[in-house]
């Protein structure tokens, strides 16, 4: 439908009157009912007004389309109204609303109002387009220019469709929760700006979304994998193909969308084998996806297991040790479900998929065999990774060995050569050449854990906290994440009771700035503070992402002191932690006083939001 269709003579008002946001509603409203689009004025204004209380419709640039389902609505419609002095409408760019677009959609409209708002965002994005309407002269002069910019619009899409270059997309993290679907949305507002079509599939927490069909990618132009966690290449044999952090995907955007699109990019060739053009991004980047493949599979066992066995602790440390005195079968049951079994499968899962991102399904059972060793063993953490990327290599190996075997032979390396040798390597190297030193460096690093004094722990828990800010959900954080893991795993649990205090610290720190300093922020990103507060309960880190990405050179440094003193804080109040997560769902986990770990959040907090009052200037009106 035209949006001259809902758009009519009677239904516009080039002089409002409106001094505030309500006025403006009421004079809306009252267009509407005059024209006959409304029976009950009252529903409809309050519908409005529910709408309003949800997010305000402002949506910056002098604009406002106020709009709603409503059963007080006869007919589809829209009201236009000007107002050259312009509305205070709370506006998300904090300036006055000169146009008003409402729309009056019934309920049971099949959101057909939506695709008509979506519709109008896109023309009044148009600097020229809004100063026409701003300038018109009379209520036709608005209906032709809205005609004209519908016609350009189907034009461009009918022309799109016959010339315009196709890309598909995938991107995915570790913990699925933020960064995957920022980088979908950065990817997809370049594609659009740039003239592209894009389809992106999301790998995120609650699964793929969005999935590429054999039709999409029979149709592409290109691909860009967009992700620090291994994705299924095969598909996309024959095509161009673009790999990079799912950072970069949020990062450079454009970078990599340019890079899908010329002449001389890299085509996949399945198993691994590329063109001579392929880019280096890949190589650089290959040892943290194959390593984030394996602590993505891994998160679950972890984060269950883990807190299944904190709950446990609350019957008492030994509660689950039978003939203690503090013994309790209920206890024992979280001991053996999240320690025994989750928590036990561990290292193999993080070793098994660390090897099947090298090698694909081949690598799966020796990776795992060779992380149960290490899990069996004194080597540990550290040594399922080794034997992670070991055994992924060593199929790799295999792969080439066996490459020219005759055809008829083929169905045997899967199902034969490939575990058989690939286990055997991979326990053999295990055995007799990894277990030893690295149990041996094992119990080097806990005695020297151990052995920290009060200076050396408040460093360490500088360092730990500093790092979990300085990328937010990146290579760094990571790393002092999965370190954390590691020591809870080898026994030691104050290392990670700092990571998780310095994870929670960015959000937090920057929900209290927007409170505090409101001048230093936009109205956007005051809103914004206000789900960080939930975002850092919850250790959510992601949460201050856009926020460093607007003005990293004030934004960063503040939220990494923060996090390290609080870090170091932690360490000195002797906290630990035996879940491997964070937020306020653990705090009543800690080993250690509870009300000291939350002011050591707090402080940290406290910092960053102090920083960034000062650092920050004021915005001017």
């Amino acid at each position: 439908m035209k949006i001259t269709e809902l758009l009519t003579k009677d239904t516009i008002l080039l002089d409002m009157s409106a001094t505030s946001k309500a006025t403006a509603i009421d004079e809306l409203v009252e267009v509407l009912l005059s024209a006959g689009k409304v029976n009950d004025k009252h529903q409809f204004r309050e519908d409005i007004l529910a709408r309003e209380a949800h997010t305000s419709t402002g949506i910056g640039d002098g604009i406002a389309i106020p709009h709603a389902k409503s059963k007080a609505v006869k007919t589809p419609a829209i009201a236009f109204g000007r107002s050259q002095s312009g509305v205070d409408y709370d506006a998300l760019d904090g300036k006055d609303s000169h146009l008003f677009f409402m729309i009056a959609a019934p309920v049971g409209a099949n959101n057909e109002h939506l695709d008509t708002l979506a519709r109008l965002s896109s023309m009044l994005m148009d600097e020229s387009f809004r100063e026409g309407i701003l300038t018109a002269s009379s209520k036709e002069e608005v209906l032709n220019l809205i005609d004209q910019k519908e016609a350009e619009r189907e034009e461009g899409e009918s022309q799109m469709s016959h010339s315009t270059k196709r890309i598909l997309a995938v991107t995915g993290c570790p913990t699925g929760i933020a960064h995957t679907y920022m980088a979908a949305d950065a990817l997809k507002a370049k594609a659009k700006d740039l003239g592209v079509d894009i389809k992106v599939e999301t790998r995120g927490s609650g699964g793929a979304k969005n999935v590429l069909t054999d039709e999409d990618i029979a149709s592409a132009d290109a691909i860009i994998i967009a992700a620090d966690t291994n994705v299924d290449q095969e598909r996309f044999s024959g095509k161009v193909l673009i790999q990079a952090g799912v950072t970069d995907g949020i990062r450079r955007p454009e970078q990599l969308i340019n890079d899908a699109l010329k002449s001389d990019a890299p085509v996949y060739r399945g198993s691994g084998n590329r063109s001579t053009s392929a880019s280096s991004g890949k190589q650089k980047n290959a040892f943290y996806r194959h390593l984030m493949n394996g602590v993505s599979h891994m998160l679950p066992f972890v984060v269950g297991g883990g807190i299944l066995i904190a709950l446990g602790f609350m019957f008492g440390i030994e509660a689950h040790v039978e003939g203690h005195e503090t013994y309790n079968e209920f206890a024992r049951a979280l001991n053996t479900i999240g320690g025994g079994n989750a928590f036990g499968l561990m290292i193999p899962v993080l070793a098994g998929f660390i090897a099947m991102s090298i090698a694909d399904r081949p690598g799966l059972a020796p990776g795992m065999v060779g992380g149960f060793m290490a899990a069996q063993g004194t080597s540990g953490f550290l040594g399922g990774l080794i034997a992670g990327f070991m055994a992924g290599y060593i199929v790799v190996l295999l792969k080439k060995l066996f490459a020219n075997i005759p055809q008829s032979l083929d169905g045997i390396k899967t199902i034969l050569i490939y575990p058989l040798l690939g286990i055997f390597t991979t326990g053999i190297i295990m055995f007799y050449v990894i277990e030893q030193p690295v149990g041996a460096f094992n119990t080097a690093l806990g005695d020297w854990l151990q052995s920290l004094g009060t200076g050396n722990a408040i460093l360490l828990g500088l360092i730990l906290g500093g790092m979990m800010a300085v990328d937010m959900g990146g290579p760094i954080n990571k790393a002092a994440y999965t370190f954390g893991i590691a020591m809870i795993a080898e026994g030691f649990l104050t290392p990670h009771a700092a990571i998780m205090a310095g994870g929670m610290v960015p959000p937090l720190g920057i929900a209290l700035a927007t409170f505090v300093f409101r001048n230093r922020f936009t109205k956007e990103e005051r809103d914004a503070g206000v789900s960080n507060i939930i975002m850092g309960a919850s250790f959510i880190t992601e949460g201050a992402i856009p926020f460093a990405a607007a003005d990293p050179g004030r934004v960063i440094p503040s939220l990494v002191v923060g996090s390290a003193v609080s870090g170091a804080l932690s360490m000195f109040f002797e906290i630990g932690l035996p879940a491997p997560h964070g937020g306020i769902f653990v705090i009543p986990l800690v080993e250690g006083s509870a009300l000291m770990y939350i002011v050591s959040i707090l402080i940290g907090a406290v910092i960053s939001a102090m920083m960034l009052g000062l650092l920050k200037k004021p915005i001017k009106a």
